[in-house]
């Protein structure tokens, strides 16, 4: 039932939304409706940090509401990085972890984030923290070696997640369902210090649902002076899980822990899903 309500007033919206797209005052209201969500932002406090985050709709809501709780283990681990640390924020979507580590850490943080639909709120939610000199966007994909693919997504949402670079499985390995797609240039960690001359990370963040294996794979300088990771691993996508346990032993890391939310249990979505700690002993 609610998906039923939720679809009627989703189609009475756009049916509203494109009457008024005809005329000049309707143009005018939709985009006075649109700046208005763009610049609507909630407020965060998790220990002694403040934050604001941008909130133009219902997903972004539910990630600021649940900021302390949807991944307290990413919290606990971006809480024991030595101030002034490098991370390497790789699938940064809208910055929520990027912002914290900057300012709870003062981190300087490289977010990753190639989604035109996300980039917008990333940029916007680093501008309200007054972050900018601590972290930097870096709108490109990473992946196991310099190439032109499609970035591949199940959403246009701001703050949609679930995309994958150049490869047509969602991150439990099956098929996933695109919904848009744009041709883009991906690299490697190696080819991002190369090329773009980025500093070398002391930390990783990784979560980027389903190709965690093949960026660890174009990785192998970056990863062999990484102090500590913690990569999103779904342990139902076999390639995936035996992959990250492959290179990052390789790189010379131990495996410390893995962990996820109380709300992910017993989730047949996400249940086996969980945040992997990996650090240098």
């Amino acid at each position: 039932m609610g998906k039923i309500i939720k679809k009627f007033v989703k189609d009475s919206v756009v049916g509203v939304a494109s009457i008024l797209a005809k005329t000049r005052f309707g143009r005018f209201a939709i985009e006075q409706l649109l700046n208005s969500a763009r610049n609507t932002h909630q407020i965060v406090r998790h220990g002694q940090v403040e934050l604001a985050f941008v909130v133009p709709n219902s997903l972004n809501l539910f990630r600021a509401n649940t900021f302390s709780s949807k991944e307290p283990e990413t919290l606990e681990w971006i809480d024991q990085i030595p101030s002034g640390s490098v991370l390497w924020d790789i699938g940064a979507n809208v910055g929520l972890y990027s912002c914290y580590a900057a300012k709870a850490r003062a981190c300087k943080v490289f977010a990753f984030e190639p989604s035109v639909f996300n980039l917008e709120l990333l940029a916007r939610n680093i501008k309200l923290n007054k972050l900018v000199e601590k972290v930097v966007i870096i709108p490109l994909p990473l992946t196991s070696s310099l190439q032109i693919s499609t970035l591949n997504m199940t959403s246009t949402d701001w703050g949609g997640a679930l995309s994958t670079f150049g490869e047509d499985y969602a991150d439990d390995g099956k098929e996933m369902n695109r919904v848009f797609q744009f041709s883009t240039v991906g690299m490697s960690m190696d080819q991002a210090v190369r090329i773009l001359d980025l500093p070398l990370p002391s930390h990783i963040k990784m979560d980027v649902d389903g190709i965690e294996h093949l960026i660890l794979s174009g990785g192998e300088a970056v990863l062999k002076q990484v102090v500590e990771l913690v990569i999103e691993v779904n342990e139902d996508f076999l390639v995936q899980a035996e992959n990250v346990k492959k290179y990052c032993e390789k790189a010379g890391l131990v495996f410390k822990e893995k962990r996820h939310s109380e709300m992910f249990e017993n989730n047949p979505r996400f249940g086996n899903t969980y945040n992997q700690i990996w650090y240098r002993p």
